[in-house]
């Protein structure tokens, strides 16, 4: 279910402006709210309204809903629970940032899981929020991420800081935030990386040496590339952006 609210004017629409002026003047900033709890969803509504940095356009039940409005509205932030129905949370957020960069993903979820923060991360999510923080703190990190800020937990924090320290100075290991290569695929470019050869890849993974050179075809593939040695060139280009 998809719930139009303060629908945007045909110049913010055709432009798909991210911030709308109140009477006052002032930007307000445009965001949608995907949540299958309709409670959940029209409260943090009210609270975001009553804070009057922001309008909420839109709110949706489900992931695809969340998506699909996203990519038509293109608004600043779209909030989204963990729990949509649909494609998953993580999914959902690889979408929006594929199709519209400018939109400023953040995840709220009931339960803190480090694993679920860090594949948001790594889908182009630039907060994690705890749905139990309260209202009021979530309207604050809100606007902090719509000012370009990112918002993620204190564990979070350490682990990265802590991969960080670990990592090589040749960057080799480090994931960047938006890529085209699955999780998989990382785990087997960074064996490439280090030299090892398709018959001990499939033996450390315990895969067989035709899904290994499958998992290679589709790296290729996705890097625009037509061999391994151009692979691990690329893969260092993509880290060295990381570490600058």
């Amino acid at each position: 279910m998809i719930e139009l609210e303060d629908a945007p004017t045909t110049e913010t629409v055709a432009g798909h402006a991210a911030c709308v002026k109140t009477a006052a003047g002032h930007d307000r900033v445009r965001l949608i709210l995907v949540d299958p709890d309709a409670m959940s969803r029209h409260a943090l509504s009210d609270a975001l309204r009553a804070d009057g940095r922001f309008t909420v356009i839109a709110q949706a039940e489900s992931s695809n809903e969340g998506v699909e409005l996203a990519l038509h509205y293109k608004p600043a932030l779209v909030v989204i629970a963990n729990a949509v129905p649909g494609m998953d949370a993580v999914r959902a957020i690889e979408r929006i940032t594929a199709g519209a960069a400018e939109v400023r993903v953040v995840l709220v979820s009931a339960t803190h899981e480090l694993e679920i923060e860090m594949c948001a991360v790594r889908a182009g999510a630039s907060g994690f929020l705890d749905k139990d923080s309260g209202l009021a703190a979530i309207a604050r990190s809100l606007t902090l991420v719509a000012a370009g800020d990112s918002v993620i937990s204190r564990e979070m924090t350490r682990l990265l800081l802590d991969r960080l320290r670990r990592t090589p100075e040749d960057g080799s290991g480090m994931r960047p935030v938006k890529s085209p290569l699955t999780d998989r695929e990382w785990e087997i470019l960074d064996m490439i990386c280090s030299g090892m050869g398709t018959r001990e890849m499939a033996d450390d993974l315990f895969l067989s040496t035709e899904t290994v050179n499958s998992h290679v075809k589709r790296i290729l593939r996705k890097l625009g590339v037509h061999s391994r040695s151009a692979a691990v060139e690329v893969a260092g280009q993509m880290r060295s952006g990381i570490l600058v």
